[in-house]
């Protein structure tokens, strides 16, 4: 089975498991430590699953580079998108974007978690076609190649 796992790097690993859980509910599925101390560790939501580990001589966090984002991660979440938002905030992530219902049909938000990953979350309302996402967003066009 072919699947791609994103490694998202952390000053503190032990804290990035315990906020990743309390704020997003993701669960621990392994944990690695080295001289006692959580070096890595396997996450896991709904199907998914992320790694998370320390900071590599050319990887690093957001925050240690003054909240540069390379990437975002899209999770999608079974129901109730607004609930996981409060919990999410209430754990003191930084909204940076509030539940919105969007033209591709899904209703998401934008989150930092301390160390500045921009997480996006979603859940999907309806089923939109490439010729409702072309007229939402007049000039493009989508192919999908066989």
């Amino acid at each position: 089975m072919a699947a791609f796992q994103p490694r998202v790097c952390y000053d503190d690993c032990p804290a990035a498991v315990d906020w990743l859980a309390r704020a997003f509910g993701f669960k621990p599925t392994m944990v690695a430590r080295r001289d006692g101390q959580v070096v890595a560790a396997e996450m896991s939501f709904g199907d998914g699953r992320l790694t998370i580990g320390g900071a590599w001589e050319n990887i690093k966090p957001p925050a240690s580079v003054a909240g540069a984002n390379t990437q975002t991660i899209h999770v999608s979440v079974d129901s109730d998108v607004d609930a996981h938002c409060e919990r999410a905030r209430a754990a003191g992530a930084k909204i940076v974007q509030e539940p919105a219902d969007m033209f591709h049909g899904e209703r998401t938000y934008r989150a930092l978690d301390p160390q500045g990953h921009m997480w996006i979350f979603g859940q999907t309302l309806r089923a939109v076609t490439d010729e409702e996402m072309e007229a939402a967003l007049p000039g493009m066009t989508i192919s999908r190649p066989a």
